[in-house]
């Protein structure tokens, strides 16, 4: 449909002259008619849009009446309001009605009657800014309407519309007369005449919609104040009124004084006043005390009428942020964006897009994260950035150019001053400006966040609480922005509780040239600090960043270094404390003894765990406990095997995955007694083939498999086999208590009953007819989700 958008048919009929008696018929073009036909069947997704595109057209009427009354004062002096009013009326017989739209803008005369409403595509809109634009001073208007289709929305409720205009008095036109556009949905043809009730408007526009059976609901207040609502209450600087009907009961003044006497009461009906058929009397008759009836006060029912306002406040991101209370921001994000809950922070603020785009635009962190955010899917697109073009409500769907999803729980309204709309105004030709507000809002977002990190801790408390884990997604998935983003992640430590990576940069030894980090989901903080990985390093004053969300690890995995620095896992071989370099001789001397004196356990340690471990090696990272496992260079570590374990990747690279998670290395303690004890033990076994001790062989490699068994446990990683484990672990408890190892554990029980041979001769219950038994409805469960006003695609409005 988008050739419509350049398409200007006239009619040919530049000239009219119509006389009050003679109505004067006019037909459409063939083709005019025809894409009149696909405009109000095609153009459209949804009929209630109808009232959006007949305020627009209001707006714009009113508009020009301003901008026209800068150079000409004699159209409007400034003294009688400008306004646009909405009437619902009722046919006595409750069968139809009209809805009644009026403005007191700038009216049409005959001519232009014909010329905007006869032919398509033509508003008026575009010429009269064309002509505006070569005045200095009065291209200031907020114009919604360009392409003249919306008035065709009317027929989409509406069998017959009929429009009453008159223009203002003017030097061209001292004597204007009000005349009458009439036409139907299914006519070739429409009529233009003078309006035989004369001059009813004073000036302006009244559009009467005579409503199709199928859209009588549009009768209905309720219903046309929640399409100003949802579509229209921001869209019209102008004053938008509702006239009211509803009926009071009163107390009826002439009637009867009595006071009320307590007690039970009945209605009595009363014939209504013939000279008021709105009204109706009731008497209530009720028994005191004695049993005498007495009458309470008559009551009446009083129809009122009432033009209430349905946009009291102008849009609040066209106002000055100075000038706008919390509480005001508060309630409006309750209001625009159906959460109850106050919003934890918020940005307001104006700008241009770079490709000449004006907006205005509010940011808003929610101050909770859906509970769902985690469990949709990567590409499930935000609900809740709104677009607006001139305050008229466009789409919430920004496609291709959604925020990704680290940041689309975010809340904005976007209001831009001029967008490439296509011609139902339903969505944009163009996303150029989409890609740019995408960037914008990120943009704005990240300068928010560092504002509340530098301006208000307490807050930023709060941000981390509900968006930490949002924030290292965006460093991971936003790699434009990666810097920013990781600048306001917090990690745990094992000497504070949450420190940046600035921080632990400031923060670091002298001669350190590792970021050491230790990584395992599903451990606090707390117990990650005792980890045995981490021993020396917090024996001697450094700084380990705990990692226990899962998302950490990936996060540095991606970042590789910070400031130049890059990150040591310390449950990784070759850990360096960057001062080696300084030890004295002496302690180097100390170390080569020990890789002597400790050669005939490491050999031994070798051969007897190849299957678990690739090297045996001394640590230099064990202060207290006796051995460690961990990861090679190029292996993975305990965390990242959780990691790929809980996500079950498969796709072929098992081989390879098997082969990185047995790349580990176990490292002993030689400060550790066990291990010295195992050493000795290890020396003291016989060497020839003809003197070895296969009991004291045994035992050593029972203790020796428990230790490792151990230390595959503190470390993180998964027992081989765990029967084996705990048996050894029996049979060690066992010598302990001076139980012997071959007693056994008494294992008998009860037998079970023997088999029933008797079939039921009852049928499944809850079936009929191959129905499905009860048995299975109890394990079944059904679950109904309310969809959110915005769940339904754009294409609605």
């Amino acid at each position: 449909m988008h050739f419509l958008r350049s398409v200007i048919l006239p009619l040919g009929l530049l000239s009219i002259h119509v006389a009050a008696e003679d109505p004067v018929k006019l037909n459409y073009q063939s083709d005019v008619a025809r894409l009149r036909k696909i405009v109000i069947n095609s153009l459209y997704s949804h009929k209630e849009i109808f009232l959006r595109e007949l305020i627009s057209n209001a707006n714009d009427a009113l508009e020009k009446l301003r901008i026209t009354a800068l150079t000409e004062k004699s159209v409007w002096d400034g003294t009688d309001p400008l306004n646009i009013t909405i009437k619902a009326v009722k046919n006595e017989d409750g069968t139809n009605g009209r809805l009644v739209i009026t403005d007191s803008g700038i009216g049409m005369s005959p001519q232009e009657l014909s010329a905007n409403l006869g032919t398509l595509a033509k508003s008026g809109t575009s010429d009269f800014l064309s002509m505006a634009e070569g005045q200095d001073g009065v291209a200031t208007g907020n114009l919604i309407g360009a392409f003249g289709l919306g008035f065709y929305s009317s027929f989409l409720v509406a069998d017959r519309v009929q429009v009453a205009s008159i223009p203002p008095k003017s030097a061209r036109n001292p004597d204007p007369v009000q005349h009458v556009f009439r036409s139907s949905a299914d006519e070739s043809s429409y009529e233009i005449f003078e309006d035989p009730r004369g001059n009813t408007l004073g000036r302006g526009t009244e559009v009467t919609l005579y409503l199709k059976p199928d859209s009588l609901e549009y009768l209905e207040t309720d219903a046309i104040s929640g399409l100003v609502n949802k579509h229209s209450s921001f869209s019209s600087s102008f004053p938008i009124y509702l006239f009211e009907r509803w009926t009071e009961e009163v107390a009826d003044e002439e009637g009867s004084n009595t006071p009320e006497v307590p007690g039970s009461s009945k209605a009595v009906d009363a014939p209504s006043t013939p000279d008021d058929d709105d009204e109706a009397i009731i008497e209530v008759a009720s028994k005191n005390d004695e049993g005498k009836e007495s009458l309470l006060p008559k009551v009446k029912n009083v129809t009122k009428e009432e033009w209430s306002r349905l946009n009291a406040q102008p849009p609040l991101w066209t106002r000055d942020h100075k000038n706008i209370s919390d509480e005001e921001y508060h309630l409006f994000y309750q209001a625009f964006f159906k959460d109850f809950s106050n919003p934890l922070a918020w940005h307001h603020f104006s700008g241009d897009s770079g490709s000449g785009v004006a907006f205005k635009a509010i940011i808003f962190l929610p101050s909770r994260l859906d509970g769902k955010f985690w469990q949709t899917l990567p590409d499930q697109k935000p609900k809740d950035i709104k677009l607006m073009v001139k305050r008229v409500f466009i789409t919430s769907d920004l496609g291709d150019d959604s925020l990704p999803k680290w940041a689309s729980w975010v809340k904005v309204v976007v209001d831009a001053e001029d967008l490439p709309l296509n011609v139902s105004r339903e969505t944009l030709q163009s996303n150029r400006f989409l890609k740019q507000m995408k960037q914008m809002i990120i943009k704005r977002m990240i300068q928010l966040f560092t504002k509340i990190s530098e301006e208000d801790p307490e807050k930023f408390e709060k941000v981390q609480e509900v968006y930490g884990s949002v924030l290292k997604l965006g460093a991971v998935e936003d790699s434009k922005n990666q810097a920013k983003l990781a600048s306001l992640t917090r990690f745990s430590t094992n000497q504070r509780n949450k420190t940046s990576l600035d921080q632990y940069v400031e923060n670091k030894k002298q001669g350190q040239k590792q970021i050491f980090y230790l990584a395992e989901i599903g451990k606090t903080p707390e117990v990650l600090s005792q980890s045995v990985f981490i021993e020396k390093l917090h024996a001697r004053g450094y700084e380990v960043l705990l990692l226990t969300d899962p998302i950490d690890e990936i996060l540095v995995s991606n970042l590789r270094q910070w400031k130049g620095i890059p990150f040591q896992d310390v449950a990784k071989a070759g850990l360096q404390f960057g001062d080696e370099g300084l030890d004295p001789e002496e302690e180097k001397e100390q170390q080569k003894d020990l890789d002597e004196k400790f050669k005939p356990l490491l050999d031994w340690l070798k051969a007897k765990a190849k299957d678990i471990v690739r090297n045996v090696v001394l640590s230099n990272r064990l202060v207290k406990s006796p051995c460690a496992i961990v990861a090679n260079i190029d292996g993975y570590t305990a965390n990242v095997q959780k990691i790929l374990s809980a996500s079950n990747s498969k796709g072929g690279r098992e081989g390879l995955m098997g082969e990185l998670a047995n790349a580990k290395t176990l490292e002993i303690n030689p400060r550790s007694p066990l291990i010295v004890g195992l050493l000795r033990r290890v020396e003291d076994l016989p060497t020839q083939e003809d003197e070895k001790d296969l009991e004291a062989e045994e035992e050593v490699h029972e203790i020796a498999s428990i230790l490792i068994d151990g230390a595959l446990v503190r470390s993180g990683f998964e027992v081989p086999d765990s029967h084996r484990f705990f048996s050894r672990v029996d049979r060690v408890l066992r010598r302990s208590l001076g139980v012997s190892e071959t007693a056994p554990t008494d294992e008998s029980v009860k037998p079970a009953p023997p088999v029933d041979p008797s079939v039921p001769d009852t049928p499944v219950t809850g079936t009929d007819d191959g129905g499905i038994p009860d048995s299975v409805w109890d394990k079944m469960s059904l679950q109904i989700e309310e969809m959110e006003e915005d769940a339904v695609s754009h294409d609605e409005l």
